[in-house]
């Protein structure tokens, strides 16, 4: 930007370098001017006295009053959420609140995010109007676009793309062209996490399938082998948009099911409830999944958990995720460890922990480390941040493993979880060059630790109030580092971490 020369008096100055007293007041005041603008006001086209009512404004703006839809508040007038700024002969026009959102809750309480608990839509959290039309629309609930129809019609498909890319020899749900509000409501949402409330639903299933699909339909009781279903969690086996495989089956199935051997682990029903080959669920699962006994059996660190049925964590049949978790690879743990999933309230999580499956980390069944971690130390962290990072790629599965082979994630998971992989070399060189990572030990005597360090010592393994997971939810700053580093002259002189 060019910066122009402003007259002063009878004075020339630059808006560079020093200046007289005379142009120090003139450009404070006119920085005044400016801050004391709406930044967000419109201009209005035309002049408008600050006493203007709503029924002047209809004068242009009738248009707003009019259409299936219109927004209750327009009958509290215009000025109910409109402000008119007069400046001279400039008229701004700007709303009554910072945010659109801010306005909206004012009437709609009970849709402010922050005072919901549980899983709320995204755009209800950031600006209502991403949906809805403050004024009229031709669709229910002033909403932008129709909830049904192609890609270019349907307002959820302009952030969902859902159904849209079903490959050869897939599946898509047909109620996907009845509209997404036959399945679900934009704003339900609770403090249980239940399929319902996470997933906005109108019922759960399977009230909300058999709405559609009647369990006494002969053709399904067919399909299901004439094992009694209409009780069943339906998403545990279907995808309820779309699928690679025919029938909306779940990405991931248990191989009995998967090649319709129902009877490797039922016989018929009998008086209408499921009929099992074993007395009990996990001696039915070990006559196959005998290593998995072994393992529970023999774990120097066992999970209480993995000694019961089961099916208490594990779908029989099929699951959207590796292990066919019940519900999915986070919940299913977090319904017993309850001190964990207090730690979602924190903004910032380390993405196995709340996202991909706790799993990741710990070895569900039994182990040999401290809580079930699947290495020691900062073994289990490099395994994934480590220079020497290498997950394995299962090309026919499209999947990468780590911890040779016993976990498994997305082939995409390190690139689309920008999965930071730390330059250390010799065990130096994070958070900065020749920074150690691990225990430094005396230079006198080797055999003693120095310092203790691991990677726990700075970071949180779940979830934290700061970014970059810093221990006691600290800020990344020199503050953080003078927990260890009490000399700034002689960064050198250490102690070790909380003393």
């Amino acid at each position: 930007m060019r910066l122009l020369p402003i007259r002063v008096g009878s004075g020339m100055h630059r808006g560079r370098g020093s200046c007289r007293p005379g142009f120090a007041i003139w450009i404070g005041a006119a920085l005044l001017a400016l801050l004391a603008t709406p930044t967000h006001a419109a201009v209005h086209p035309v002049p408008l006295d600050k006493n203007v009512d709503a029924a002047k404004c209809l004068e242009c703006h009738e248009d707003k009053t009019k259409g299936k839809s219109v927004h209750s508040a327009m009958a509290t007038g215009c000025l109910s959420c409109h402000e008119v700024r007069v400046n001279r002969d400039v008229t701004h026009v700007k709303l009554i609140t910072a945010t659109p959102v801010a306005l909206c809750v004012t009437c709609h309480a009970d849709k402010k995010a922050a005072d919901i608990k549980g899983t709320v839509h995204s755009p209800a959290v950031r600006d209502c109007l991403t949906c809805h039309d403050p004024h009229t629309s031709d669709n229910k609930n002033q909403l932008l676009k129709p909830v049904s129809g192609d890609a270019k019609e349907n307002l959820c498909l302009s952030c969902h793309k859902t159904g849209m890319n079903v490959p050869a020899g897939g599946s898509r749900h047909a109620a996907l062209d009845m509209g997404c509000d036959t399945c679900h409501l934009t704003h339900k949402t609770g403090a249980e996490s239940t399929a319902e409330n996470k997933f906005h639903l109108t019922k759960s299933p399977p009230a909300l399938c058999v709405d559609c699909h009647d369990p006494k339909d002969a053709g399904l009781q067919k399909a299901h082998h004439d094992q009694p279903f209409g009780t069943a969690n339906c998403i545990e086996c279907h995808d309820p948009h779309e699928s690679d495989s025919p029938k909306l089956m779940a990405k991931f199935q248990h191989v009995p099911f998967q090649g319709g051997g129902c009877d490797t682990c039922h016989a018929p029903m009998k008086d209408g409830k499921v009929v099992l080959n074993q007395p009990d669920a996990k001696s039915l699962c070990v006559t196959c999944h005998d290593d998995k006994a072994k393992l529970i059996d023999s774990a120097k660190v066992p999970h209480p958990g993995a000694a019961g049925d089961c099916t208490d964590c594990h779908s029989p049949h099929a699951s959207r995720q590796p292990g066919l978790p019940k519900t999915d690879s986070v919940s299913i743990c977090l319904s017993c460890h309850s001190d964990i999933d207090d730690l979602r309230k924190k903004s910032v999580h380390h993405q196995p922990a709340f996202e991909q499956g706790c799993s990741t980390c710990h070895a569900p069944h039994g182990g040999d480390n401290d809580h079930l971690l699947r290495a020691k130390g900062n073994a289990l962290c490099l395994e994934c941040h480590g220079p020497d990072s290498t997950p394995k790629h299962d090309e026919a599965n499209h999947l990468l493993t780590i911890f040779n082979g016993t976990v498994r994630l997305p082939e995409d998971y390190y690139k689309k979880n920008k999965v930071v992989l730390l330059p250390l070399r010799f065990g130096l060189g994070h958070p900065v060059d020749y920074h150690p990572v691990s225990d430094v030990m005396n230079p006198a005597d080797q055999t003693k630790v120095k310092t203790p360090l691991s990677c726990l010592s700075c970071h949180q393994p779940h979830a934290s109030a700061q970014a970059n997971l810093l221990v006691k939810d600290q800020v990344n700053n020199m503050a953080f580092c003078d927990n260890c580093h009490k000399n700034r002259l002689n960064m050198t002189e250490t102690t070790s971490p909380g003393k």
